[in-house]
């Protein structure tokens, strides 16, 4: 019986043991939910800073597209950044 205990408790103590690991590498998980709509019709584009001043077909909205890329209206106007 006092074996069938002491296995009981070292699988416990195993199981929380793995949870609280878990548990710590979920908190620097990164991630990034962007919504499924496109802000995009006609008359928008798109600079990248590795594309300097060029002006590119514009992604969906600004948090699908890539770091550091700015979406405007074909006026000139800044919509959004992205980040």
């Amino acid at each position: 019986m006092a074996a069938t205990t002491t296995r009981v408790c070292s699988f416990a103590l195993l199981f929380f043991a793995i949870l609280l690991v878990m548990e710590s590498n979920v908190q620097y998980a990164s991630g990034k939910v962007c919504p499924l709509y496109c802000i995009i019709d006609r008359g928008f584009y798109m600079t990248c800073p590795s594309s300097g001043s060029q002006k590119l077909e514009p992604a969906c909205n600004c948090c699908l597209a890539k770091t550091g890329c700015k979406l405007y209206r074909d006026n000139g106007t800044l919509i959004c950044s992205a980040t």
